[in-house]
């Protein structure tokens, strides 16, 4: 793999400078949500893909020896392998840190007794809800479920539902109802992206963790960042993270940005063939 031309020119000088210092120290740990950062957002949470300018990045960095990169996101494990088709070498973090895939000896997700009767009560508020309003679907997942309005058309009956359901849901026990855009989500299964992040840190001897995410849930992993650390939220909203960007047609150039000073150095860019994982996931 060449490398390509140097992508920091496109970046605001605050943010180049800020991924020049973290791509100097080895090894770095790039920690990536999906939808809304790596992919664009949709009505349809099963109709989404990788930009491909970003799949494109995503891979060069996985191909590098020093660089480990991984998918933190909240959906569940097995349609985040499919969606984001990760290229070899790459960890995920499925269901807000509840579902982890970091080895081959990965142990799945097994709710208890009481998370599963709490779940089949979460699924059933959510589902009497969503039928109230044309638009309003429920995404079931394996660590709970979450109620989507991004296709209902009236948006202040839209924020009522939201409003609603995490009132509603907060009352289950068990339940632990976290804010999205234009979703709620309900896991049964206590778990943040921060502590994910905090896992994966620990598991790969990190120097230095890059995090990129849009939503709500991300602010969980912006806040376990330290100095040497760079986080950059996409799109707009209050953040934690020192760095923004306007879209995720726009992290392309900062991935870029960090795999030039490895590809320079003659770093090894050959595809792995088989992935080298450190560690292996704890128990859900």
């Amino acid at each position: 793999m060449s490398a390509a031309p140097d992508a920091s020119r496109e970046l605001p000088e605050a943010l180049r400078t800020a991924v020049e210092a973290l791509a100097a120290r080895r090894p770095v740990l790039v920690c990536l949500d999906f939808d809304g950062c790596v992919a664009e957002l949709a009505d349809d949470p099963a109709a989404v893909a990788p930009v491909p300018a970003n799949a494109a990045a995503v891979e060069r960095l996985a191909a590098l020896d020093d660089v480990v990169v991984a998918y933190v996101s909240g959906r569940p494990l097995e349609q985040l392998r499919a969606l984001a088709a990760p290229p070899a070498g790459v960890l995920l973090v499925g269901s807000h840190g509840a579902e982890q895939d970091l080895g081959a000896d990965a142990a799945p997700l097994r709710l208890t007794a009481a998370q599963r009767r709490t779940r089949e009560q979460v699924l059933e508020l959510l589902e009497n809800l969503a039928g109230r309003i044309d638009g309003a679907l429920v995404e079931r997942k394996p660590a709970g479920a979450a109620l989507h309005v991004r296709a209902v058309a009236d948006a202040a009956a839209a924020e009522a539902l939201l409003a609603e359901a995490r009132e509603a849901a907060a009352a289950v026990d068990g339940a632990h109802p976290k804010d999205g855009k234009m979703v709620v989500e309900v896991p049964v299964v206590h778990a943040t992206k921060g502590e994910a992040i905090g896992t994966l840190r620990e598991r790969t001897g990190a120097a230095a963790v890059f995090f990129a995410g849009d939503d709500v849930t991300d602010e969980q992993g912006f806040a376990v960042l330290g100095d040497d650390d760079v986080g950059v939220k996409v799109g707009a909203g209050e953040t934690l993270a020192d760095h923004r960007i306007a879209a995720p047609g726009e992290l392309a150039a900062v991935l870029a940005a960090l795999a030039a000073p490895a590809e320079a150095r003659g770093a090894d860019t050959r595809p792995r063939s088989t992935p080298t994982r450190p560690g292996t996931a704890p128990g859900a």
